[in-house]
């Protein structure tokens, strides 16, 4: 999925700095994930494999993030050798959220 056309009006991180937090997730995803699901249309579960610094990393990008996009809940639960995170919007954001999953699973795929 290229292009940032599916970042909502509502992020309120500069336009400028947008690839690069993509480029961030992105990279996160192609190096960490090991599942996706969809327990519930507005919610996105994702398990990434653990390791040093991989919790500080994901926890500061959730933290970045919810600064930018208040639409986002985000819960982190670290476990042995994973670290799972729940993504949560509301009703209005669910394309964003559908975006973001396609996109993660790209980028998981290049595992």
């Amino acid at each position: 999925m290229s292009g940032l056309a599916w970042v909502p009006q509502s992020c309120t991180l500069p336009t400028e700095e947008r690839p690069l937090r993509v480029a961030e997730w992105d990279a996160l995803f192609a190096e960490r994930l090991t599942s996706l699901s969809r327990p519930q249309p507005l919610h996105l579960r994702l398990d990434l494999a653990g390791g040093p610094g991989v919790e500080a990393r994901v926890c500061g990008l959730v933290e970045r993030e919810s600064g930018c996009c208040s639409f986002f809940t985000f819960t982190t639960t670290p476990g042995q050798d994973l670290i799972r995170l729940d993504i949560s919007v509301d009703q209005a954001h669910e394309p964003v959220l559908d975006a973001l999953a396609a996109r993660t699973a790209a980028a998981g795929e290049q595992r």
